[in-house]
């Protein structure tokens, strides 16, 4: 029997965000993320009406529902951000992606917790993170704030389960914030997820350390890195160094049946064939 899991990549939005659905329905997903902005640059024009309507309304066409779209932020937004003025920039910027998705119906934002620059501790960027996820939760409904771990390049934080622990025990509203795991991040990061004991070792850390209530999300990426390089360089299924165990052994893994598995893979072109390789698995 095939799989039952909600698949689909991060598709582009270019020309209005009412062109993603149609972007992740001609791949045959049954999940997708986007970006309902330019993600490199600090502000966007607003939304328009006809955007918003036409969006919900191809959403609801193609049967995706608001659990299985996960919006990404902008590059730019540091929330654990040692310099105030830039703090406040990065706050106000995260405040208006959550504000978008209110205005789209969606129930998740996917962002970065950002890094240190080397000039707080470790333990002052957890809590300035989330103290930047209280400030947007407080202005905002419905929404919840959903961290992705790193791949612990230079100074990013939010690489180890605990540290996005830290900020979560943090955040005055749990019921408005979780986890989206990157499978290459946490890979590269030190997570060995490639072999049957690991993986259950993983995962068992991770129920431990977080919980899987909080997993709103799993980025499914393969890595060009070897384990605990450190390094965020994404490959395609099964050609990385997680290789088609990892994938099968996810897919068959009934903890990931009622969130998004989103690629994030680099050749576009073999998302069809990956999507549908996917969700044969039994």
């Amino acid at each position: 029997m095939p799989s039952l899991k909600h698949i689909g990549p991060h598709v582009s939005a270019s020309g209005g965000v009412e062109n993603a659905p149609l972007n992740a329905a001609a791949v045959g997903a049954t999940a997708f993320a986007l970006f309902t902005k330019n993600q490199r640059q600090w502000s966007a024009p607003p939304l328009s009406k006809q955007s918003i309507c036409l969006f919900k309304e191809r959403c609801e066409q193609f049967g995706f529902g608001p659990d299985f779209i996960l919006p990404h932020d902008s590059y730019l937004i540091n929330p654990g951000h040692p310099n105030p003025d830039a703090l406040n920039t990065s706050r106000m910027a995260l405040l208006d992606e959550m504000q978008r998705c209110e205005q789209l119906g969606l129930k998740m934002l996917n962002f970065h917790p950002g890094g240190h620059l080397n000039l707080l501790s470790l333990e002052e960027c957890l809590q300035r993170v989330a103290d930047s996820i209280n400030f947007v939760l407080e202005r905002t409904q419905g929404v919840t704030a959903v961290m992705e771990n790193t791949a612990g390049q230079g100074t990013n934080v939010g690489f180890q389960f605990w540290q996005l622990a830290a900020i979560m025990d943090a955040v005055h509203d749990k019921s408005r914030v979780g986890v989206c795991i990157d499978t290459c991040h946490a890979f590269t990061s030190g997570y060995d997820l490639a072999g049957a004991d690991p993986y259950a070792r993983v995962w068992n850390e991770f129920d431990k350390t977080i919980g899987f209530r909080y997993l709103k999300a799993i980025h499914l990426n393969d890595s060009k890195k070897a384990l605990g390089s450190r390094v965020d360089r994404h490959e395609s299924i099964g050609k990385g160094f997680l290789g088609v165990s990892f994938f099968e052994r996810l897919m068959r893994d009934s903890r990931f049946a009622h969130i998004p598995l989103i690629l994030e893979t680099p050749d576009d072109s073999l998302w069809a064939e990956e999507i549908k390789w996917l969700k044969n698995i039994n």
